[in-house]
């Protein structure tokens, strides 16, 4: 054999050992040379290839590879330290282990993550109802209040009774004469002692509950019927049919401090703030106005701060929000049927839900962001919303007419809620308060005892 034959065999030897390769080192003649390649599965040896991806790399085909006992154990030791024994790294069937907590849960400074709070339990039924005969089904009027001694006050026709919540009993206050009654509006003072009665013949009298003594009677405020009356400290305001709103300074004998020109037709609903700067009032012509003190006592053209128009119907409903001073829902008739959400400060319509019947009185959760109303036709039910997404989260029915008048008892807790299905009805709707937590005592310096060193 010659020289050439003998070097074109070992060639051939040495590129057997890889035969994919071969289709791109042989030569072809200079036709068949060109710039494409198309591979010849015939000359593949998949079987070869396969070995070569998987077994090949194990045992004789890589001796490099294969490990003595002592790499082998240093192998498993350095694949436990690096927590590499697990067949997939990323795979789902295996669970991460669990982390190694370097300083005890107590001792870390980290804020821990709070456990769940549990859904609150709604009764869906009334947990007391009471007969109120001859309550007058009057829209405008305002014949409940709860103050502040936890004594619900409640006006049927031409007397005004008192509920003692602490102990159920109940007691006549004051019963007026037809030419004076009937009992328009009830308001208990912030202290839950004194009480204003608005009367049908425009007058406005003060009550003493404890000693059951009329104080005195307020005159020359109104024209007609006093249907709306809410307390400012020392300061009553009251709201009469003939569109007038009056502010009156019980302490002093002239006691008209100022007077509020803005709506057309009756005043029937009026709420302070609790900063007591800003009023909102509700009336028949469909009108909602915000009064401000300092903008009411001025020389502006306007007394009202706000003129607001949204509403279709008459707006009685009225509720500040605890949480944000210058929030306020307001609820429109049986032509409007909408709860509106208000910026007091720049008068903007924050929101407005369309609630399907008539708005007849609105309640602030104080524990948590929720809403309650009551209604008229179809259902007269009391609906909670979630605030601020207004999702329903539970409808109460139980009363047989529409659900004129709502209170709330001093802790938040309980709505009082009369119809005129001559019913008061309590519900537990909002829930126990949380116990308030004293607040963590700091750590006090060291040293703080002494005051000075020698």
């Amino acid at each position: 054999m010659d020289a050439g034959s003998m070097s074109s065999s070992s060639i051939l030897k040495s590129d057997s050992r890889c035969p994919l390769r071969e289709q791109f080192l042989q030569k072809r003649n200079s036709r068949e040379n060109l710039d494409r390649f198309i591979p010849n599965r015939s000359a593949m040896d998949f079987d070869f290839a396969h070995f070569m991806l998987t077994e090949g790399r194990k045992g004789k085909e890589n001796p490099a590879m294969v490990s003595s006992p002592s790499r082998e154990a240093y192998r498993k030791q350095l694949a436990e330290a690096m927590n590499m024994n697990r067949t997939r790294i990323l795979a789902f069937k295996n669970k991460p282990p669990a982390p190694v907590e370097l300083f005890p849960r107590e001792f870390s400074s980290l804020p821990q993550d709070k456990p769940a709070k549990p859904r609150r339990h709604i009764p869906q039924t009334s947990e007391r109802t009471l007969d109120a005969p001859d309550l007058v089904d009057d829209y405008y009027l305002n014949l409940l209040d709860w103050g502040s001694c936890n004594v619900l006050a409640i006006a049927l026709a031409n007397t005004v009774y008192l509920w003692d919540a602490t102990n159920g009993s109940t007691s006549e206050l004051a019963t007026f004469e037809d030419e004076v009654g009937p009992v328009t509006s009830v308001s208990w003072a912030p202290d839950g002692r004194h009480i204003a009665i608005g009367l049908d013949n425009s007058e406005v009298q003060l009550w003493d509950s404890t000693s059951n003594k009329q104080l005195r009677t307020l005159r020359g405020c109104h024209r007609s019927r006093v249907g709306s009356l809410a307390w400012n400290n020392h300061i009553l305001t009251t709201g009469g049919m003939d569109g007038c709103i009056v502010n009156n300074d019980v302490r002093v004998r002239s006691h008209i401090v100022e007077t509020y020109r803005g709506h057309e037709q009756e005043v029937c609903g009026l709420k302070w703030s609790a900063s007591g700067q800003q009023l909102a009032s509700g009336g028949n012509d469909n009108l909602l106005h915000i009064w401000d003190r300092s903008v009411a006592s001025s020389n502006s053209p306007t007394q009202w701060l706000h003129r607001l128009e949204d509403h279709t119907a008459a707006v009685k409903a009225l509720a500040w929000c605890p949480f944000q001073g210058n929030l306020l829902a307001s609820g429109g008739g049986g032509g409007d049927r909408c709860i509106k959400f208000w910026n007091t400060h720049t008068g903007a319509c924050l929101n407005s839900v369309d609630t399907g019947s008539q708005v007849c009185a609105l309640l602030w959760n104080k524990n948590e962001r929720e809403l309650l109303s009551s209604h008229g036709f179809t259902q007269n039910q009391l609906t909670l919303w979630k605030y601020p997404s207004m999702a329903k989260i539970a409808e109460l029915t139980g009363h047989t007419s529409r659900v004129l008048y709502m209170a709330q008892s001093p802790d938040g807790c309980t709505v009082a809620s009369a119809a005129g299905d001559e019913t008061l009805r309590f519900w537990n709707v909002f829930g126990v308060p949380e116990v308030a937590k004293p607040a963590p005592k700091s750590n006090p310096e060291p040293f703080a005892h002494l005051n000075r060193i020698r």
